[in-house]
């Protein structure tokens, strides 16, 4: 098992190592490829197996993906080559994901709540 000191390194490591995705409103397919690291057709069948990837067209035809895109593609990347995720299993692993934020809003929701409780309770004190 690994101590606390490894992982971190380990976590480290795995952020430098992401790619820098550019400043940029709307990317190519071919900039998502170069981002990514993979060909445009992974790209394309990728979008047939995960329903959250859904990049829009432009009135030419072309894809054009949005920043949240490219996070979705490059999660897509480390779920099926980093950690070894079968299509099915990544595809599941995201779903919880998304499912997830929900009861994260809830309970950013009630720390909110309870810190605004504490503050009117300290200005009552002084």
């Amino acid at each position: 098992m690994r101590n606390s000191s490894q992982l971190r390194k380990s976590y480290e490591s795995l952020r430098t190592a992401l790619p820098e995705i550019p400043d940029k409103l709307f990317f190519r397919i071919g900039e998502v490829c170069e981002i990514v690291g993979v060909e445009p057709y992974v790209l394309r069948f990728w979008e047939t197996e995960f329903p959250n990837l859904a990049p829009e067209k432009s009135k030419s035809g072309h894809r054009v993906y949005k920043r949240r895109d490219v996070e979705m593609v490059l999660r897509i990347k480390e779920l099926l080559y980093e950690r070894g995720f079968t299509i099915a299993g990544a595809r599941k692993q995201l779903s919880q994901s998304r499912s997830g934020k929900g009861t994260r809003d809830q309970l950013l929701t009630q720390i909110r709540k309870e810190l605004k409780d504490i503050l009117t309770l300290l200005r009552r004190k002084t």
